[in-house]
């Protein structure tokens, strides 16, 4: 959630910087400081006429002293009048705060001020690449070769629940387990504290990192509670409505989690194979620092990802996110894009974002500085990585057209054999 204080001192900077996210903010932000204005309004009146009523409970004590009880009755009458005044302005303020509280959440991170302009993914800046002295191109597509290994059922994840939802099966289902382990592990071995959590969580939850209201449509509700688009969410609330201590940050997590998305807005798009699915599986990682070094932290982050992909010796790039390809709660983002030879471009496999205190204030989440006072952490996520993707990259880059070549670090899992046929 963006500081009001911000909007109401840097308006025009403000304004500036969320119109580079495609869209036009003026009418909204203008609605945000009109509902500002107006709960000040109510509350410096609040204010003044406990301060009268104050005054009038005094004068009431001297009146009985002086046994006036005329005078006495009558300022009684009165502050009768402001109690009930004050019980009227009480109500109207708390309705102007939830609708003010509304429109804020409707209201995007801010861009990073050297984040790159531009409309959409097209514009995204390629950063760097790290590619393979034997990069493949025009290979056959991840679904027929898992079709073909009989790794991947997609016909019985259909018979099961429907569209964009697969089964895994013998050695393809040990492959996602095995997947997982080695992320998890080079995670902890980097210094994150591995967690599970449940994967069902409350509306809050979701408000304190920008899924809701914002992303709704594209949530699965069950009863009064939402399943995961990412562990992102459990993980990153676990400091909701907590003070820590300084000495306690920087906090690094990760967690190895299925994850939920009805996928809305991608009809027609990759309804082949393990791409965008209903169900998937995701190493996420989170840390929690201070603000100061925020920065730094999404660069070791970043790394933390592309060792995960080095791992398994595949090619990929590196870009930075244009304004208006951004995330609605990051201020900046890096993509990793793996390399799939069978559509011969890069896909994307983790996202890496720094969003300062955009969803520290959401969630209430802060720390206590070294002079005592508090101050909102900052909150990052990466994927390290998703599983479903990387799988589908490791199908399309090891397969020779009999066999699937494991990569040297899964080996041992399986073993130590180099193919599965």
């Amino acid at each position: 959630m963006i500081d009001i204080n911000r909007i109401e001192n840097e308006f025009e900077n403000v304004l500036k910087q969320l119109n580079k996210r495609q869209n036009d903010y003026t009418d909204k932000l203008q609605s945000i400081l009109d509902l500002n204005k107006k709960r000040k309004t109510i509350i410096k009146e609040v204010e003044d006429l406990k301060a009268k009523k104050n005054k009038y409970s005094k004068e009431i004590g001297t009146l009985a002293r002086e046994k006036k009880i005329d005078q006495q009755e009558q300022l009684k009458t009165k502050v009768i009048e402001i109690n009930q005044i004050i019980e009227s302005l009480d109500t109207n303020l708390k309705t102007l705060e939830i609708n003010l509280n509304k429109e804020l959440l409707q209201i995007p991170n801010i861009p990073n001020e050297k984040m790159p302009e531009g409309k959409d993914d097209e514009d995204n800046i390629e950063i760097k690449t790290w590619l393979t002295p034997n990069m493949k191109s025009n290979n056959e597509a991840h679904w027929d070769i898992a079709t073909k290994l009989k790794l991947v059922d997609f016909e019985l994840g259909v018979k099961i629940s429907g569209s964009r939802f697969l089964s895994y099966t013998g050695k393809g289902a040990k492959f996602v387990r095995v997947l997982a382990d080695i992320l998890i592990d080079r995670h902890v071995k980097n210094g994150y504290k591995e967690i599970t959590l449940p994967i069902l969580v409350n509306e809050e939850n979701m408000l304190g990192t920008g899924q809701l209201p914002k992303f709704a449509d594209d949530a699965y509700k069950v009863g009064d509670q939402y399943l995961i688009p990412t562990s992102e969410v459990s993980l990153t609330n676990i400091v909701r409505n907590e003070i820590l201590e300084q000495k306690d940050l920087p906090i690094y997590l990760t967690s190895f989690s299925q994850c939920f998305r009805k996928e809305s807005g991608s009809a027609g798009r990759d309804t082949k194979g393990m791409i965008r699915l209903h169900q998937f599986n995701k190493v996420e990682m989170v840390k929690i620092c201070e603000p100061i070094n925020s920065e730094k932290e999404l660069e070791k982050m970043l790394n933390d990802a592309e060792e995960c992909l080095q791992m398994f010796n595949l090619s990929y790039r590196v870009v930075e996110l244009c304004c208006g390809d951004v995330g609605f709660s990051s201020q900046k983002t890096y993509d990793l894009e793996v390399w799939f030879p069978n559509q011969n471009k890069f896909r994307e496999i983790s996202s890496c974002s720094n969003c300062g205190d955009f969803q520290a204030r959401r969630m209430m989440a802060r720390y206590k500085n070294k002079e005592g006072k508090t101050d909102y952490v900052n909150t990052l996520n990466g994927s390290g990585l998703a599983i479903d993707r990387l799988f589908a990259a490791i199908l399309e880059n090891y397969y020779d057209g009999e066999k699937l070549i494991l990569p040297e670090i899964m080996r041992p899992y399986f073993n130590n054999k180099e193919y599965i046929d």
